[in-house]
């Protein structure tokens, strides 16, 4: 049989050249293993950005009450789609081991990471045979984005990996890359019924980590499945799959996943932002658009073409209909392209073309390290970074550690929408939640509560009746509070913020 393109090479010629196509392999592999070594200087710093302190809030529930957490961030018995099984296997460990909810953190972001690097080794592995590709693939995963930054959870370009890589959407994508690997393999050899039901299992548990990135996880599986056309002898055992997962999801006792079809309507706006700057954002991925291209010429079911499109129609669809939050669906037109334009170098058309084609690569990879280089600042320090990186880079969170010599676990604190947003990740409730809370039926009765308060016009009665009613004991606010009596100044925070412990008289 006749190699592929891509694959082969006359035994002269290759006799004649090896150390040179060996140096050649070993470049990708040097500057993906460079990126990684960063990554991991940025896990022992673990900058504070976005998300991390609703994550680590759920781990310290789970540590105190590992069967009945309540609600993550205020003082109320709900469950929460954070309670997921990664997140409580972390505050399980956190609970026999002892450790702070940030070195769990460091580990969970250490596991995340591994699992993220080997599942896009084994994924690019079922589509290329060549050794430097998927060292090449996670290049270009990682920075052809755009110019543009973005940082979202699920959204794999460096700068935004560097501040999620402790959430579950980086173990989520991790595992959602073994899954089509896995999934690729078991459509094309015959496999056993419990390879399937296992198959289901993962989609299930990827679905109950990061339900958007389950999204992703689903649609590159259909895609997986769509491109193997398996023969009808192999439908049950798909259909037990899926049914195995759904049962898991069903199952599953600390949310009900279903329920979230119907919630969530919140969140449209606040997605709203992924499809501005649209072009800045991702325009160097356009090249893995061109490389798909040509793979749709050569096979009409290429699995990256069909997994492209899928990903596409979801968020055009979002768009068109206002649904903003089917955003979250880009990594699933971004991953396919992002490593077709990686294979264009390995597969198909004349060696010279290759050529130029990796050359044009690298150029994007070039623009692509600059846009995001900001995230040096993590590894050597803002200070040390050169004047004309400064702009690009993203400054971490304080973090409100200073309370926590007086503040106790599952301590009320009153505090406006930023510090609501990291208290909790200490221990303390919040009166209003820093984040959407889904099934928290009197959310924005919360809400109204904390504006009111805050309100220099609110009458001091209405401030200490909102204070009764949500039995708080702390309140953050400045040097010079909405509310005097009945307060106790009690620790200075470093951006002019107050701790203050409420009286009995208040």
């Amino acid at each position: 049989m006749r190699a592929a393109p891509s694959e082969a090479r006359p035994a002269g010629r290759a006799a004649r050249r090896p150390p040179v196509a060996a140096k050649r392999s070993l470049v990708p592999g040097a500057a993906a293993a460079l990126l990684v070594a960063l990554l991991l200087v940025v896990i022992v710093k673990l900058p504070w950005a976005g998300d991390l302190g609703m994550h680590a809030a759920t781990i310290e529930r789970l540590r105190h009450s590992p069967l009945h957490p309540g609600n993550p961030l205020v003082a109320a018995d709900t469950p929460s789609p954070y309670y997921s099984p990664w997140m409580l296997l972390l505050g399980c460990l956190a609970r026999g081991s002892g450790w702070s909810v940030f070195v769990v953190l460091r580990l969970a972001a250490l596991a995340g990471l591994a699992l993220l690097v080997a599942g896009v080794w084994r994924y690019v592995r079922t589509l290329s045979a060549h050794r430097a590709a998927p060292a090449l693939a996670a290049l270009s995963l990682v920075l052809l984005w755009g110019t543009v930054l973005i940082n979202w959870s699920g959204f794999l370009a460096l700068n935004s990996l560097a501040l999620t890589v402790s959430y579950p959407s980086v173990l989520a994508l991790g595992l959602a890359f073994h899954l089509w690997a896995w999934l690729t393999r078991a459509l094309r050899a015959p496999t056993g019924w419990e390879v399937w039901l296992g198959l289901g299992a993962l989609w299930a548990v990827i679905l109950l980590c990061h339900q958007f990135t389950g999204v992703v996880a689903t649609l590159g599986a259909l895609a997986a499945v769509i491109a193997a056309r398996p023969p009808r002898a192999l439908w049950p055992r798909l259909a037990a799959g899926a049914a195995a997962g759904l049962l898991v999801l069903w199952l599953w006792p600390y949310y009900d996943f279903f329920a979230l079809f119907s919630v969530g309507g919140d969140l449209e706006e606040v997605h709203r932002a992924l499809y501005e700057s649209f072009l800045g954002r991702y325009w160097l991925a356009l090249l893995g658009v061109a490389a798909l291209a040509v793979r749709w010429r050569r096979d009409r079911r290429d699995p990256l073409v069909v997994f492209f499109l899928l990903g596409g129609l979801v968020c055009a669809a979002g768009f068109v209909s206002g649904h903003y939050a089917w955003g979250r669906a880009l990594p699933a037109a971004l991953i396919p392209a992002q490593i077709a334009a990686a294979l264009a170098v390995f597969q198909g058309g004349r060696r010279a073309a290759r050529i130029r084609w990796a050359w044009v690569l690298a150029a994007a990879f070039a623009v692509g390290a600059w846009t995001q280089a900001g995230m040096l600042g993590y590894v050597v320090g803002p200070a040390a970074l050169p004047e004309a990186l400064a702009p690009r880079y993203t400054r971490p969170w304080t973090g409100y550690h200073w309370i926590t010599p007086y503040v106790r676990y599952g301590d009320v604190v009153m505090a406006r929408d930023f510090a609501s947003r990291l208290i909790p990740a200490y221990g303390p409730y919040t009166v209003a939640p820093g984040y959407p809370e889904f099934f928290l039926t009197d959310e924005s009765r919360r809400e109204e509560a904390v504006q009111r308060y805050y309100t220099r016009a609110t009458p001091r009665g209405v401030r200490r009746d909102i204070l009764r009613t949500y039995d708080v004991r702390w309140v953050v606010d400045g040097a010079e509070p909405v509310q005097t009596q009945g307060l106790r100044p009690v620790a200075h925070g470093p951006d002019g913020e107050v701790l203050y412990a409420v009286t009995p008289a208040s």
